[in-house]
């Protein structure tokens, strides 16, 4: 008995003497993070094996570890080894481990009365709700789906009169989901209006199939519909089809967008005297891709017209394919279409044929297009070609080349190393992490599941995402970036947990490594002032790690080290008051003779590749590596 006293005693000796050397620390949010048997707990453990030198950890990378306490740890990394059984805890998972998963909806067969007014509301199944609906009325959706990402409204207002605004929807979101399936079909009125629709949304995915199908009468309304969205896009299959006199309306649809792109397909097929404006669509876009198939085939009067269309875009490609195919009669009225600041491509196959009596009109309509087998004889152009490219290019151009006024491209997105002096006062884009919140998985777990294209499948599996949802898109996006050969003289790995972050930050720079953020996102959107400034490395080009994240279920970045930079710290300043109101960390790049000659970067500064340094601010949650002075 004696004996076995002795060993127990020593066995807690060491235990605490474990626990003294471990560092208890408290972290900036006040949670106390010294449990070593917490995923947290690991990755400080890890930075103390793995970093040399002792100055202050970076809250900003630990706190990012996975929230999880021990007893889930150990319940989710048992789980993870047989991934049926993650699968089947999937909600549960996300929500503790601070994923980024689509809920799982049930279908809603609620019935209304009244006026009904959805506000600040989400993630819901709308089946058959509202059908065959009496009367007139309205039903509302304000400030809908703020917090959520997934939306269905299936066989909704079947039958029913009634009109449907949805104002403020999904606004500020990441992988909006959004379908509308037999939406208002075989309606006799009522209409539908999409006011302030997905605005600054991350990778929409927004599914209108058979909306408004059979309809007699009502107007559709796209209003300020996806603006300043980033990727994405959204499809129109069979919307309007077989409508009588039901009007669409698209004004300010898709502006200032990001490699968005529209698809309508079957749309206004067999409609009688259908109207569809497009006024401003895709004004003021980068690369927007629109693609019309089948659009008011064997329609009766159909009339469409396109007003400022791509106006002011950079490149853009559209293509009308069988499009006004067989109609009786009707027009086409194609207005200021295709003003691109660069040239894009635009492609008419089709187009017209076999109509009767169509009129068909361009008038002021951008360069480089593509007509095959077109109705010529009743095609009018006017002012066709009235701009080159020169003269588009020359409306944002200055004196040296420098370009001005780019819309799609923020002011300070770029800058030149010359601006990072004290007293500069320069504007600052939007520094805010517009990415959804999540973390790190513990390394443990992320080992576990699968992360190749090879095995998208069981990913997709495992994360409950349907082969054609906006998960699996996202999922299979970073997946092929991660997989993507490396630039010329870059190193890159993704990387999903800290641990793994580190492992490849010591690995490129060796274990004396700093790791550095933008402090806050303060000054973004705005003019500023720099205050004192420090190069790291003494100014001298160097070797660095950034990171950059990438959109994934778990938190995930993109990490990767890029010859010849410079590394500067920066005290951010309000240019009125002088006070300080941020700390920056900026990066420049001396060799930038392997970027494309269309990169953001030259037509906001002018020149091209090899012949300027860029630089640019590093993000919030975005962070730079470099050697410890």
């Amino acid at each position: 008995m004696h004996n076995k006293i002795l060993v127990s005693s020593y066995i807690l000796l060491v235990l605490l003497f474990s626990l003294s050397s471990f560092n208890i620390v408290v972290a900036k949010d006040g949670d106390e993070s010294g449990n070593p048997f917490t995923p947290k707990g690991y990755v400080i453990r890890y930075w103390n094996k793995h970093v040399s030198n002792d100055l202050p950890k970076p809250w900003f990378l630990l706190n990012k570890a996975s929230p999880l306490n021990a007893a889930q740890y150990a319940t989710y990394t048992k789980l993870v080894a047989d991934q049926n059984a993650l699968s089947t805890h999937l909600q549960s998972f996300c929500s503790s481990a601070n994923l980024m998963c689509a809920p799982d909806l049930l279908p809603s067969l609620e019935k209304h009365t009244g006026d009904i007014h959805f506000t600040t509301y989400g993630n819901k199944n709308f089946t058959n709700y509202g059908t065959n609906e009496p009367g007139i009325g309205v039903n509302t959706f304000k400030n809908y789906s703020e917090d959520a990402s997934v939306n269905s409204f299936r066989r909704y207002g079947r039958g029913s009169p009634r009109d449907n605004k949805f104002d403020n929807y999904a606004p500020d979101g990441n992988v909006i989901d959004q379908s509308f399936n037999s939406y208002s079909t075989n309606t006799p009125g009522g209409s539908g209006q999409f006011t302030n629709y997905a605005p600054n949304t991350n990778v929409p995915d927004l599914r209108f199939t058979a909306y408004s199908d059979q309809g007699t009468g009502g107007e559709q309304e796209f209003k300020t519909y996806l603006e300043q969205g980033n990727s994405g896009g959204q499809s129109f299959k069979s919307y309007g089809k077989n409508g009588n006199g039901a009007d669409s309306k698209f004004t300010s649809y898709g502006n200032e967008t990001n490699v968005a792109a529209s698809t309508f397909k079957n749309y206004g097929q067999n409609a009688n005297g259908e109207n569809q404006n497009f006024t401003s669509y895709s004004t003021n876009g980068n690369n927007p891709q629109n693609n019309f198939k089948n659009y008011g085939v064997g329609g009766n009067g159909p009339s469409e017209t396109f007003t400022n269309y791509r106006d002011e875009s950079n490149v853009g490609d559209d293509k009308f394919s069988n499009y006004v195919k067989d109609a009786n009669a009707g027009e086409a009225n194609f207005t200021n279409y295709g003003q691109s600041f660069n040239e894009g491509t635009d492609v008419f196959i089709t187009y017209g044929k076999g109509g009767n009596d169509p009129h068909i009109n361009f008038k002021t309509y951008g360069v480089n297009n593509t007509f095959k087998d077109y109705v010529k004889d009743t095609a009018t152009f006017s002012n066709y070609h009235n701009k080159t490219s020169q003269d588009l290019a020359s409306l944002s151009e200055v004196n040296g080349g420098k370009k001005v006024n780019n819309r799609w491209i923020e002011p300070g997105k770029f800058f030149r190393e010359k601006m990072l002096k004290s007293g500069t006062i320069m504007p600052m884009p939007d520094i805010k992490d517009k990415m959804p919140k999540r973390s790190f998985l513990p390394r443990a777990i992320a080992a576990k599941l699968p992360f190749s294209t090879s095995k998208i499948d069981e990913l997709k599996k495992i994360f409950h995402a349907a082969n054609d949802s906006q998960v699996a898109k996202m999922i299979g996006d970073a997946l092929s970036e991660c997989e993507r050969a490396p630039s010329p003289g870059e190193t890159k790995q993704c990387v999903n947990s800290a641990e793994d972050m580190i492992d490849f930050a010591t690995s490129v720079l060796g274990r004396n490594v700093v790791v550095r953020t933008t402090e806050n996102t303060n000054g973004s959107k705005g003019n500023i002032m720099i205050g004192s400034i420090k190069g790291i490395n003494g100014g001298k080009v160097t070797k660095s790690v950034s990171c950059h994240q990438t959109l994934y279920p778990s938190l995930l970045y993109y990490c990767h080290s890029v010859p010849k930079v410079r590394v500067y710290e920066a005290d951010i300043l309000d240019p009125n008051s002088k006070a300080k109101i941020n700390h920056g960390v900026a990066i420049c790049h001396v060799d930038t003779s392997s970027w494309g000659p269309r990169h953001g970067a030259f037509i906001a500064l002018g020149s091209g590749p090899g012949k300027i340094e860029v630089c640019h601010w590093i993000f919030e949650n975005d962070m730079t590596w470099a050697t410890a002075d």
